[in-house]
């Protein structure tokens, strides 16, 4: 029997085991910073973020990465995007590319899923998938599939990819909602052998 292998929840960089470096909760806070543990160590990290909950509703939940341990963010990053969705009511599905999310060699952060909706029911989840952080001859691939829940009470499921343009090690992953806290939720950071 053959067996099947999903990139979106399995480690893709040799099939290695992995290991839990870090967690963080959210509560109310603006940012969720991881600023070591990303090394050398192991060539693929990935970032799994879980029932994340905005403050604010109608906003983005984003990342960026450090060259100099989290003292500021903004690398260079080039990245594609698209989207699926289904409503709730059965009123709306489409399959889009979002050009409004992609980035051409731009420091802003990377928006991982739009427009969140921040009832009480209402939460996203999904991964950041990072390679070769360390790598000081290659760019930074990265790879984020995830889905939330929108605020117009749609299924999304958001698709993200890219590189970061720079031979510089990266050592630092910052998390974030472009207006307003992350209310609730938790990330995990795993380095795959």
């Amino acid at each position: 029997m053959a067996t099947y292998k999903s990139i979106a929840y399995s480690p893709i960089s040799g099939g290695g085991a992995e290991v839990l470096l870090e967690t963080q909760t959210a509560s109310c806070d603006a940012t969720l910073s991881f600023t070591s543990g990303i090394d050398s160590t192991y060539k693929e990290y990935i970032f799994r973020f879980i029932n994340i909950h905005p403050e604010t509703d109608d906003t983005e939940w984003s990342f960026q990465g450090s060259t100099d341990s989290g003292s500021s963010y903004g690398v260079s990053i080039t990245s594609t995007s698209f989207d699926a969705y289904h409503q709730e009511a059965d009123g709306a599905q489409n399959l889009e590319y979002q050009a409004a999310q992609d980035l051409a060699n731009s420091t802003n952060f990377q928006i991982f899923q739009q427009d969140y909706g921040n009832d009480n029911d209402q939460a996203g989840c999904g991964f950041l998938h990072l390679f070769n952080p360390s790598s000081t001859t290659f760019v930074k691939h990265f790879i984020s599939p995830s889905t939330n829940y929108h605020k117009d009470n749609l299924c999304m499921n958001c698709n993200r990819s890219g590189y970061f343009n720079t031979t510089s090690a990266i050592d630092a992953i910052q998390f974030k909602f472009n207006s307003g806290d992350i209310d609730l939720g938790t990330i995990k950071m795993y380095g795959v052998k």
